[in-house]
């Protein structure tokens, strides 16, 4: 696989999305697992609005994307994007997400929308 340079504007925009703190633990949890909305919902004390409104963000950029199972949405890091390795880059330097994943699960809380 080549690997596609970004543009300096690519980039800025890729850094600008991942300048908010949700949408940067978003993309660490989503490293460990598909989340489901209800999910996020749950791990960052946040209204369902406000998460799908961070996902789209995410989602219009190519960074995630969308699988829908019944009435509910997961979300996956999109390994196809031209930012996937720059997200991983970062996500190496972040605290371990997956470890509320687990907790979540070991609580019965995975996933909770089912």
């Amino acid at each position: 696989m080549l690997k596609q340079t970004l543009s300096f504007e690519d980039t800025a925009v890729f850094f600008k999305l991942l300048g908010d703190k949700n949408r940067l633990k978003m993309i660490s949890l989503l490293s460990a697992d598909d989340v489901c909305v209800c999910e996020f919902v749950e791990l960052l004390k946040m209204s369902q609005p406000s998460v799908s409104q961070h996902l789209r963000k995410l989602k219009q950029h190519g960074i995630v994307r969308e699988r829908k199972q019944g009435q509910w949405v997961f979300y996956s890091l999109d390994q196809d994007s031209p930012y996937y390795d720059m997200a991983l880059a970062v996500i190496r330097e972040l605290p371990d997400a997956g470890r509320e994943l687990e907790k979540m699960k070991q609580a019965g809380l995975r996933v909770i929308c089912k």
